[in-house]
């Protein structure tokens, strides 16, 4: 957070009265306030650098976190029942999500209100039975975080190496399934009034580095369907609070990327100032999980501060 902040001052970037850094031009880059390094044993005395009453809007709504077994999905996931929230964690391994309510247990905090769904997301017939399990429970869904993904094969030219076979996993399971779940869903959520749907993309979605091309390829076109979900559902509803974001996590230890010593919790601070935001905030919009309000295509840069 710091280290980003005198780079910004050596640029002459200098904080807003609004809480946002902006650059010359006037874009918005960075929302104050957010805390990469927060200990999640400690949720209590930091709240993940929400306000108290950022916070109490977390309580009793529902969401749903899919890759919730483990990374960024398992620490959402923690983050939001600390909170009060009721949680739905999905995954194909019923063990890594048993570890994730485990994980919830070593920082006191209370499972009562976490379901297991086990789904496999790129299974349409999963899919449209978890949505049911989840109608079933009663008080419609108030948010969904796409956090399941694979990465790439690992071969050095893979747009040369990788079968047809791979080529497709990797664009069923990082664009279509999330396109799908998302969509299947959609009806039982607009009950509410108000969505909150986060997607989880990469800075691999504005890339092309060599070794990593159907990667790059399937988070350039999660971005694109992300802000496409988004502006479809605010002209088709535009009495529903439709807030549809995507989140950069950046890297950490994670099962994608075992060599990193960050924390997947560094992605938490961020993912709940957006999904704890009020009535009226960003829809379509980009964001890095150290703060930066990102441009992708035609969308501008979110012009205000998340708190």
């Amino acid at each position: 957070m710091f280290g980003i902040k005198r780079k910004l001052a050596r640029a002459g970037i200098a904080p807003t009265p609004d809480g946002i850094d902006k650059d010359a031009a006037g874009g918005t880059v960075l929302t104050l306030g957010v805390r990469q390094k927060a200990d999640p044993a400690k949720w209590r005395e930091h709240f993940y650098g929400l306000p108290p009453s950022r916070w109490e809007r977390l309580r009793a709504k529902r969401f749903w976190i899919t890759g919730a077994g483990t990374g960024y999905g398992r620490s959402i996931a923690v983050a939001l029942a600390a909170a009060g929230a009721q949680i739905l964690i999905s995954g194909r391994r019923r063990e890594k999500l048993i570890e994730t309510v485990e994980e919830m247990k070593s920082f006191s905090i209370s499972t009562a209100g976490c379901h297991m769904l086990e789904c496999d997301i790129t299974d349409p017939g999963d899919v449209r039975a978890a949505c049911s399990q989840v109608a079933g429970l009663g008080n419609p869904l108030y948010g969904l975080i796409n956090s399941a993904a694979l990465p790439s094969s690992g071969k050095p030219c893979p747009l040369q190496q990788d079968t047809r076979e791979e080529w497709d996993r990797l664009l069923l399971t990082n664009v279509t399934a999330q396109w799908f779940l998302t969509r299947e869903i959609f009806p039982h959520m607009r009950k509410g009034g108000g969505l909150r749907v986060l997607f989880l993309t990469s800075e691999a979605g504005w890339a092309s580095t060599p070794g990593f091309g159907p990667y790059n390829i399937t988070k350039s076109a999660l971005n694109s369907l992300a802000a496409s979900m988004a502006a479809e559902y605010a002209s088709s509803f535009p009495d529903l609070d439709v807030q549809v974001n995507t989140l950069v996590p950046g890297e950490a230890k994670t099962e994608m990327n075992q060599d990193s010593d960050e924390s997947p919790y560094s992605i938490v601070s961020m993912a709940m100032m957006l999904l704890s935001h009020p009535k009226g905030g960003p829809n379509g919009k980009f964001f890095h999980r150290d703060g930066r309000h990102l441009r992708f295509a035609y969308s501008e840069p979110y012009g205000r501060s998340l708190i």
